[in-house]
Formats: C-alpha cells, sequence, structure tokens
C-alpha cells in the first residue's frame, strides 16, 4: 500500500526504532508503514471511531480523542516525534495543539493543505466563492477545516513562536515544489519543527 506524498515524506523522516505518537491518525495507514519499514513503536489518537477501529484491527496501538482536548494529558518528552498530518486546519486552537506537539514530543512533524495555493485563489477570483477541488472536495459548509491556514501564514507563526524548522518540503500534486514560491505552487506543506 502507497502512503499519502506527505505521509511518505514523514515516513521518510522518521528514524528507525523512534516513540512516535500520530494524532489525527486516520486508519493508522502511517503508522503500519512506521512499525513495519522502521521498527517504531507508533501510537495513535484519531477522533473518528470508524477509523480507531480501522487501525486496532491493523494491531496498532489507537485511541479514540480528540487533539484539542486530550493532548494536555499526554506527558512531557514521552515521545520522539509527535506528528500532526492534514489535521492543523481542522482544530479549534492550532496554537495550543502545536504547543503540546513539541511539548509531548522532542520534533514535530505539521502538514496541512496551503489555501493559498494559485487554484485556491483563482476560484476566489473568478467565482467568488470557496473553492471546491481535488484536495478540499467538500462545500464551506461540510468542510472540517475551520483554520485556512497558507505556508506564509505558518511560517510567520513559527518565526514569532521561536521555534526551530529542521525540514520543510511542499507538495504541488504529490510532487515536490519549489521552496521560494511554494505559497503560490504547493497545495501541501510539510514542516519538521522543534523547540
Amino acid at each position: 500500500m502507497s502512503l499519502r506524498p506527505d505521509l511518505a515524506i514523514i515516513a521518510r523522516n522518521v528514524a528507525p526504532g523512534s516513540r512516535v505518537l500520530d494524532v489525527g491518525c486516520g486508519d493508522g495507514a502511517l503508522m503500519a508503514a512506521l512499525r513495519d519499514q522502521k521498527q517504531v513503536d507508533a501510537r495513535g489518537l484519531e477522533l473518528d471511531p470508524a477509523n480507531v477501529a480501522a487501525a486496532v484491527g491493523r494491531g496498532l496501538s489507537v485511541v479514540q480523542g480528540d487533539a484539542d482536548t486530550d493532548l494536555a494529558d499526554y506527558p512531557d518528552q514521552s515521545f520522539d516525534y509527535a506528528i500532526l498530518s492534514q489535521t492543523l486546519q481542522t482544530t479549534m486552537r492550532p496554537h495550543v495543539v502545536l504547543d503540546h506537539l513539541l511539548r509531548i514530543g522532542q520534533r514535530a512533524f505539521v502538514s496541512f493543505p496551503n489555501f493559498a495555493h494559485w487554484r485556491v485563489r483563482l476560484s476566489l477570483l473568478w467565482g467568488g466563492r470557496m473553492p471546491v477541488t481535488r484536495l478540499l472536495p467538500l462545500a464551506w459548509y461540510e468542510t472540517p477545516n475551520i483554520h485556512h491556514v497558507t505556508i506564509d501564514d505558518f511560517r510567520a507563526f513559527v518565526r514569532e513562536q521561536g521555534l526551530t524548522v529542521e525540514g520543510a518540503w511542499f507538495l504541488s500534486d504529490g510532487n515536490p515544489a519549489r521552496p521560494a514560491a511554494a505559497n503560490f505552487f504547493a497545495e501541501h506543506a510539510v514542516f519538521l519543527l522543534r523547540r
């Protein structure tokens, strides 16, 4: 089974034998790949009960929980990596969730859709409506996205918080995009952060 492009980047950059917490782990695809290919001790937190059942069915250690409320229960520095993939924009208080990620893990991977991508801008400019695209397939009233973050917004936030970016990857149509123009051309971003 192949991983979603942002998850593949994360999988390639997690050190073998690490302890990992995957927040918003979905059906556990990344955790299973890390366990099977890198002998990672992976744990997961997932809101959707059907995804929790699918992950547990793969033999993974996943609990049902909410990133906005349940991360406070995890002890400091209990993982080498905390991962938040395609979930940041769905949290009520992303800044608090990120703070917990970097408290719980020595490093944090964060991936998110870029709402400043040219297709999103074009849709707003020409249609005057919130875009519905291949990567953002739901209408504004159905989407779980409540914070529309851009790459430049995230970079500014990281600077303001004094965080260190150890790695940054940008994707368009699942392929690498240029970092210099990522805010315009990249559909997704993946950052590796530490305090």
